[in-house]
């Protein structure tokens, strides 16, 4: 029977501890990036079950270079810049060798005091007293995972041996925290050979047992995380870490604290869990010494406004993403004062616009509330920063309840764009606050079902299908009661709505099957089968069935309705969709594909022979399974009538990457009121000639504009993440007039757009306490420069038909420019030190053009110009690099290059501090680098390419240079390489013009 762990009333344990950390790929010779604490801890009883512990002599150590080659670097200013929080005494509960609720003074950070939960996770033990061999779900840092004990007692040695191995793929409860993950789905087929991320720790014990209890003299732990983007064989990323414990000496009389406060200075701070702290909104990319952050906001501030001017330059992300750190780390006082101070400027406001909604918390939803409020941004503005506030602001209740407040605000009720914005984005932000929760309160989504209710009454159509977009994007299963009463079954309330709603409502379905698949698969399936129903609603019906992936025998009854379907549009379009999706080679829609095999060879191919006038659906998709890496393409043409013209048109691109499926974008187009006009004007179709069909459509269209009819002419929606952004109507009163108005003026548009387009970070404890980030950071700017002139100008009052009888000149002059960043991170991020490995894309790419287009619809011409207009060097340049880095705030940062330029030069430190300057020049520390530089020359294979063609009629000459270089030929090690593409566009000397 093996006692449980104790430290004695009066006396001192003091132990020899180091942790440590270090992220890279796990070969020897590669670059990797890390730290190692060293320190002294003592532990004293203060009463029974509750201890004092505290690190003595802390050092702390930064590693960025060739492992196992390079040193470690002394952090000495870093050192004694957290000296007096990692010396503070921590005290805890230790009850039957648990640790349980854990005490500290306000002045010890969440981040020293997650270092001290990692320290008091190695004496976590859950001892059974009959049982050498046992598994359970024990609790520790990381949360509460399978955790297999193995004990081994040498009688003759007096020890006590016991392994523990923890699976961190078999959790209990796992702390993590997701974000920008709510719009991917989890891909199960995908993970059924091997997962993406993979976690193990593995603990050694050494103990000796005493009259009542048990010591522990030795301890060891060993922690590997690992992630790939692909599948095993092709390399992973690795987080490895290091603790060791070796009790030096027992003391007495009692260890006290130097300045030992009163025990109500210590307040209950939680328990061995990990807390999450500021390294939420901490970028990986940049570390900032923040020291007066209004000087920093203004002067970072200028920075952009300056390098905007003309082209985009190519550091403006990086700036873009320091100027977006410093804001989520300035208060709403400092933030007010940069408003009120750059408001009156065009150029200064647009970046603190564009800026803010990046901030991602509820304090960025309510300033551009309080501004549009009070008057002192644009619709336009608003717009924008709504639309991408929505995407990147983290949806707690605090944030929906400001979203909440601004839909009921006057000002944008009388606002159709802004209302339908507010509205769709309520419903996002409602997905995701409840993405992941196994239940989430159906009061969330009570307010929108209300006015969905009142809009029902009132049978307000335009307001109906807003809130049903808003429903379908929120996808709460509470609301798909709701929208079941507006579909035609068995509601007398559905049947009398008209068909447009009905189709909202299906397409509505469609983010809640995600969720409950099998409900919405038989509702479906129930609304395809019903042949008195409206065509367009079977087909929707169909659409929603197979993205649910039904089983062999429901697709078999799809098989059955179709044979027997008089109504060649459903026909049509179910079977080209069972049809493409016979084609799908991915191991995602393998079981669809097989049961739309069956099916088709039951419905034979006369249905393949109906022409392009009827309904078709069409599905394509590539996925490689090792890479796990693949994107689908759907296309829906929906008829319902004996016309080239559809009822509407959907497109989808969806994309798959390391385990996890995401639908990019999707964009949907109902003709409404365009077809019935081209209906009422048949020669629009049935002409041959060109000239006289162009001709019939300005007359169609003429006749259609001078119609009273209040019906949309198109409408077009569009979704980003399986969101629906905005919702767009093209009715009578603005069908071409605003485009037309703008050409009036040969006007001249400088138009710039900063961006963080993408956000994706998944943050997770170590067994020391350090919290390791995967994450992906895309920042990019773009500048247009537009100039463009319309001969003859067209008058104020002028028709469509005015077209018919003019020579039409537009001259065109663009100057675009863009600089994308993307960041791939991977290793330790807090807001005192990060060490991690980066892997950086850089594209900078610049295209000016001047165009000139002549037509004339009555003669029936149309030429296009293309005019010379000087080019850079380089259109387009493409950049990728990998390298290990680690900073801290006070001594700035260290680079390793995983390729570097000079292998001999594996080190490139910037404000580093003076020990490791000294360091670097001891002639030990230069063998070891000019050792690691041979090895990775050794290990390292380059290529150089370059493709050119040349075109005699337009005069240009195109080239490609591809550089790349790797050290390993697995897909890892050739991503984590050096890589860089130029585009090139060479004009001949003597071109004057293009034309087609």
């Amino acid at each position: 029977l093996l006692p449980d762990p104790v430290f004695e009333a009066g006396k001192t344990y003091v132990y020899k501890y180091e942790a440590l950390l270090l992220a890279g790929l796990l070969e020897k010779g590669s670059a990797r990036a890390g730290l190692n604490i060293s320190s002294k801890v003592s532990i004293n009883a203060i009463d029974q079950n509750t201890y004092f512990i505290k690190l003595e002599e802390p050092e702390l150590q930064e590693y960025s270079g060739i492992w196992p080659e390079d040193p470690f670097i002394p952090a000495t200013e870093l050192t004694s810049a957290l000296q007096a929080e990692l010396t503070t005494p921590i005290k805890f509960e230790y009850v039957n060798g648990a640790v349980g609720k854990v005490f500290a003074p306000e002045t010890v950070s969440t981040t020293v005091l997650n270092i001290y939960r990692g320290i008091l996770n190695v004496f976590q033990l859950n001892i059974k007293k009959t049982q050498n061999v046992y598994e359970l779900q024990e609790a520790g840092t990381q949360g509460v995972c399978k955790t297999l004990y193995s004990i081994t007692e040498d009688t003759e040695a007096e020890r006590v041996y016991l392994r523990k191995t923890r699976d961190m793929n078999h959790c209990q409860e796992r702390i993590t925290k997701d974000m920008g993950l709510a719009y991917t789905e989890k891909c199960g087929k995908c993970q059924e050979d091997t997962k993406n991320l993979k976690g193990v720790s593995s603990y050694s014990y050494i103990m000796k047992p005493l009259d009542n209890g048990i010591q522990i003299k030795e301890a060891s732990v060993h922690e590997l995380i690992q992630f790939s983007p692909f599948s095993e064989q092709h390399g992973a990323a690795h987080m490895e870490t290091k603790q060791s414990l070796m009790l030096l000496e027992v003391q007495t009389p009692p260890y006290a604290p130097t300045t030992p406060p009163p025990l109500a200075q210590y307040p209950h701070r939680g328990n061995l869990t990990y807390q999450f702290s500021t390294e939420l909104l901490q970028l990986p990319i940049l570390l900032l010494n923040i020291s007066d952050i209004e000087s920093q906001l203004e002067d970072t501030l200028n920075h952009l406004v300056k390098q905007a001017v003309g082209k985009v330059h190519e550091d403006a992300p990086l700036e873009f993403l320091k100027f977006v750190q410093l804001l989520r780390a300035a208060s709403n006082e400092t933030l007010e004062n940069l408003w009120s101070k750059h408001s009156g400027s065009s150029a200064h406001r647009k970046w603190i616009m564009d800026a803010i909604p990046a901030v991602g918390n509820p304090d960025a939803l309510r300033f551009i509330k309080e501004k549009y409020l009070a008057e002192t941004i644009t619709v336009f503005e608003a717009v924008q920063a709504l639309i991408t506030s929505f995407h990147m602001v983290t949806a707690t209740t605090e944030a929906i309840e400001v979203i909440e407040s601004l839909s009921k605000e006057s000002s944008i009720a009388r606002n159709p764009v802004l209302r339908q914005i507010v509205f769709l984005g309520y419903g996002t932000m409602i997905y995701k606050h409840c993405y992941e929760r196994t239940s989430c309160p159906a009061k969330l989504i009570q307010p929108i079902q209300d006015l969905l209710a009142q809009a029902l009454k009132d049978g307000n159509t335009e307001d109906i299908i807003l809130f049903v977009k808003a429903l379908g994007n929120a996808a709460h299963p509470s609301s798909l009661k709701t929208i079941t009463k507006m579909l035609p079954l068995h509601s007398k309330l559905g049947s009398s709505l008209p068909v447009r709603v009905h189709a909202e409502a299906m397409m509505a379905l469609r983010n809640i099957a995600k969720k409950e698949p099998k409900t919405v698969q038989y509702l479906a399936f129930q609304l395809y089968g019903d042949k008195t129903l409206h065509a367009e609603i079977r087909m929707l019906a169909c659409m929603v069935l197979f993205e649910t992936k039904p089983s062999m025998s429901l697709v078999s009854a799809v098989v059955h309705i179709v044979k027997t379907d008089t109504n060649l549009q459903v026909a049509s379009f179910t079977y080209s969709h069972m049809k493409s999706l016979t084609w799908s080679t991915s191991v995602i829609y393998a079981s669809v594909a097989a049961a739309c095999k069956a099916g088709l060879r039951m419905l034979g191919p006369n249905l393949d022979k109906l022409s392009s006038r009827f309904s078709k659906a069409i599905h394509v998709d590539v996925y490689n399974s090792p890479f796990m890496l693949g994107a689908a393409a759907t296309a829906y043409y929906i008829n319902d009538a004996a016309t080239i013209m559809p009822k509407s048109i959907t497109s989808r691109i969806k994309a798959f990457f390391a385990g996890a499926a995401a639908d990019i974008l999707e964009v949907g187009v109902r003709t409404g009121a365009l077809q019935e006009a081209f209906l009422k004007n048949p020669a629009v179709f049935d002409s041959a000639d060109r000239v006289t069909r162009m001709k019939h459509v300005i007359k169609a269209l003429s006749h259609w504009k001078s119609a009273p009819n209040s019906k949309p002419l198109t409408s077009i929606y569009v979704k980003c993440f399986g969101q629906e952004l905005i919702l767009g109507n093209n009715d009578a009163d603005t069908f071409g007039r605003d485009v037309f108005k703008a050409l009036q003026s040969g006007p001249t548009w400088r138009f710039v757009k900063p961006l963080l387009a993408n956000e994706v970070r998944r943050i997770m404890p170590t067994i020391a306490g350090f919290p390791m980030e995967l994450g992906l950071y895309t920042a990019a700017v773009a500048a247009v420069r537009v100039k463009v002139t319309t001969t003859p100008a067209l008058p104020e009052d002028f028709y469509l038909r005015y077209l018919l009888k003019a020579d039409i000149y537009i001259t065109t002059k663009v100057t675009p420019s863009a600089a994308v960043n993307t960041f791939a991170v991977f290793g330790i991020n807090t807001a005192i030190l990060q060490a991690v490995m980066v892997s950086r894309a850089k594209l900078y790419s610049i295209a000016p053009a001047k165009t000139e287009v002549t037509f004339n619809i009555n003669e029936g011409y149309l030429n296009f110009t293309a005019l010379p207009v000087s080019v850079p060097e380089n259109i387009t340049a493409v950049e990728v690099e990998t390298f290990a880095v680690v900073r801290n705030p006070v001594s700035g940062e260290s680079i390793t290059p995983v390729i570097p330029a000079n292998p001999r030069q594996i080190l490139i430190s910037n404000n580093t501090s003076s020990d490791a300057a000294n360091e670097s020049r001891s002639a030990e520390f230069i063998s070891q680098r000019q050792k690691a530089g041979r090895h990775i020359k050794s290990k390292m294979v380059k290529s150089k390419k370059k493709y050119c063609a040349q075109t005699v009629n337009a005069g240009l000459k195109a080239c490609l240079k591809i550089a790349t270089a790797h050290t390993g030929d697995a897909a890892v090690y050739k991503l984590a390489g050096k890589h860089s593409a130029v585009f090139s566009v060479i004009p001949s000397k003597n071109l004057e013009k293009c034309f087609f």
